[in-house]
């Protein structure tokens, strides 16, 4: 709005480009900072990768608007896209639309953020003052911005979480780093000649792990002598391979009986639960120490692909009052109604605005990085957050707390920590 200073995004992903997207709806002049090169870095690195919901799930309904005022026609409904196709088809045409792309700052990453002669300990008009942005550029300047509100939708991706027992680091995987991949490798593309053909261990549970275990699993095939070892840190539960043709997102449920079958016929070495302690480089192989149920038990390996999930930054957030889950390092408020202890995604409650409330006022938390350590977000969520959040920041608070969304149901009835026994998950020789 003229006369006022703007609201700054952080995160150009789906995300971040929803919160503008509203912005601009509603007759603000948003100014936004990605740290990558381009927009959505983070779904550059999974560029490959088909996600399990349909393009109506993954557009946001404000930016559909601008984006069709500008004559974009949308990607069927039903459709499945990969990381690639939301970037083409859908974040950079958003992106390039005139009133986004003129607060869009590229290649800049947000190093701190305050209030204008306040640190952290000040309190007097501390509300009144503006936001001060912090940043660095590609070529290494710093410049500093003044906003009179912060929406934080820089996500976690970019932080992974080690493949270490216990939340820590391995003893010795940081040495092993050029041969640990932490996310979603492009096996049957660009990754396919350092995977083929070799002892691949992947750790992880969730469906990012499931997709590079299919993957593997497809390499197989072409490459006989690949070794596909599926590593879980704890004993796996009933919900692990999800709720089937239960779930109402068919693809997601697909997912897990994919992986389902593939466990009973044996195509896959499963070790749970083990628990990665160290990891020795000798005569040309991984050595990965661990303990599970009998003991200490090794693993001789080629290459790791670590999919353990990821933890938000926080650093940047220093010299804000903000209200941080010590468990999940998430959004407070929502902890109860994201713990990965007691929910999945399709359990979770929509929460907006009061929600995301924080003791530094017009600051907020959105996307991934408000779920902190917990994996059950969805972006659909996120765009559910962000529109009730700008909302409140352009005094619509009867919109703020609207609630206009339903989450698809997993087809899984949570049961904690109830295992399973149907399947063998002892661990296998190597």
């Amino acid at each position: 709005m003229s006369g006022q200073l703007p609201v700054a995004v952080i995160g150009a992903g789906p995300v971040g480009l929803a919160a503008a997207s509203h912005l601009v709806e509603r007759g603000e002049s948003p100014v936004i900072f990605e740290m990558s090169e381009t927009v959505a870095g983070n779904i550059r690195s999974w560029e490959h990768v088909r996600v399990f919901s349909t393009w109506s799930d993954n557009v946001d309904k404000a930016a559909r608007r601008l984006l069709e005022a500008d004559g974009w026609v949308a990607p069927p409904g039903d459709g499945l896209p990969t990381g690639r196709d939301l970037i083409d088809d859908y974040l950079k045409p958003l992106s390039e639309l005139a009133p986004i792309a003129a607060g869009l700052h590229l290649g800049t990453k947000v190093t701190g953020i305050s209030r204008s002669g306040h640190d952290k300990v000040k309190t007097g008009d501390r509300s009144a003052a503006p936001f001060v942005i912090q940043t660095l550029d590609r070529d290494g300047n710093a410049d500093r911005y003044e906003a009179r509100a912060v929406i934080d939708a820089s996500g976690t991706w970019a932080n992974p979480n080690p493949i270490g027992a216990s939340g820590m680091a391995a003893i010795g995987e940081g040495g092993a780093a050029s041969r640990i991949f932490y996310g979603i490798p492009d096996v049957l593309g660009k990754d396919t000649e350092r995977y083929q053909n070799r002892r691949v261990m992947v750790v992880g549970s969730g469906h990012s792990a499931f997709q590079a275990l299919l993957d593997l699993a497809r390499l197989q095939q072409d490459y006989p002598d690949t070794t596909v070892h599926w590593v879980l840190r704890s004993r796996p539960s009933v919900s692990l391979f999800g709720g089937g043709e239960h779930d109402e997102l068919a693809a997601r449920g697909a997912l897990g009986q994919a992986l389902k079958k593939l466990v009973l016929e044996g195509v896959l070495a499963v070790h749970a639960p083990f628990q990665i302690n160290r990891i020795i480089e000798t005569d040309g192989s991984l050595e990965v120490v661990g303990r599970t149920e009998d003991g200490a038990r090794t693993l001789l390996v080629d290459e790791i692909i670590g999919v353990t999930g990821s933890r938000p930054d926080l650093e940047m957030l220093r010299e804000l009052r903000v209200d941080i889950d010590p468990a999940l390092e998430g959004v407070a408020k929502i902890a109860p109604m994201i713990d990965p202890n007691v929910h999945s995604c399709g359990t979770v409650d929509p929460h907006g605005e009061a929600d995301l409330r924080q003791p530094e006022k017009d600051f907020y938390i959105v996307g991934n990085k408000s779920y902190g350590r917990a994996p059950t977000f969805l972006m659909m969520t996120g765009y559910e957050q962000v529109r009730s959040v700008v909302a409140a920041l352009t005094g619509d608070m009867e919109a703020a707390g609207r609630v206009e969304l339903v989450l698809p149901d997993t087809g899984v009835d949570f049961v904690g920590d109830e295992e399973i026994y149907d399947l063998d998950f002892t661990t296998a020789a190597s």
